[in-house]
């Protein structure tokens, strides 16, 4: 018996599930299977080729967004005095230390983006098993571990984002909302693929992008043609103008 219900069937009826699409048609057609009467998230699932076992094949990075996420991000910034000042004065939402953290253990993880000053991760340190797992952890390499916070809060509520491979070699990408304009999904869409594509390792052999689906958070994938990773939204144009 199948555990999604008939919308969702019914929907999917409407996708070939081995076609792949090219962006611009894709964008479309997971709008118009948008079921829920809220506005559903938009999100993509890049499955690589890279053998992620090894530490010089992972994906890891960020990505300012051109149209943001269509959501108001929640932030949290470990720092004191006057850098905790500064987080407060770019728009942080929740600063503290310490106490902070007491609150983490206890189970507040009520946040989309930490940051933390360099002098605070001996305390950051102690919750990896509790943010990590929730890709929450700050981390230097994605610019969430800076003495420079303000700049971090600012670019995070401006839809800079995370991504990185899962266990599995795949990227998952929130990159917007269904209320958006099909030309800010595909700019947002086309910024992802540029980036993941400029990351890519060295080291890579093969066929570095297997698949791309894209779907809304209650409905269908939607298979996306791998090979269109350059001139999207040029290609676009005629289609949009």
């Amino acid at each position: 018996m199948s555990r999604h219900g008939r919308g969702y069937l019914e929907a999917r009826e409407k996708v070939d599930r081995e076609f792949e699409h090219a962006p611009a048609d894709a964008v479309k057609l997971v709008k118009e299977l948008k079921r829920a009467k809220f506005d559903e998230s938009v999100e993509i699932h890049v499955r690589t080729g890279l053998n992620v076992r090894h530490a010089d094949e992972q994906l890891r990075g960020t990505i300012a967004l051109p149209n943001g996420l269509g959501k108001e991000v929640t932030i949290a910034v470990f720092a004191k005095g006057d850098k905790a000042r500064e987080a407060e004065e770019a728009g942080a939402d929740i600063v503290g230390a310490e106490d902070l953290a007491e609150r983490i253990e206890g189970g507040f993880t009520d946040f989309d983006v930490a940051i933390a000053t360099p002098d605070l991760m001996p305390v950051v340190g102690r919750l990896g098993r509790i943010l990590g797992p929730q890709g929450k952890m700050p981390n230097p390499k994605v610019g969430t571990v800076t003495m420079d916070v303000a700049k971090a809060v600012e670019e995070s509520k401006a839809g800079k984002i995370e991504y990185r491979t899962d266990r599995t070699a795949i990227v998952h990408l929130i990159i917007g909302k269904t209320s958006f304009e099909d030309r800010a999904l595909l700019e947002n869409y086309a910024a992802v693929i540029e980036e993941l594509v400029r990351a890519k390792p060295a080291v890579a052999k093969g066929r570095y992008i297997r698949s791309i689906t894209m779907a809304s958070t209650m409905g269908p994938g939607v298979k996306i043609d791998p090979s269109r990773t350059r001139d999207i939204l040029e290609e676009a144009a005629p289609a949009a103008a």
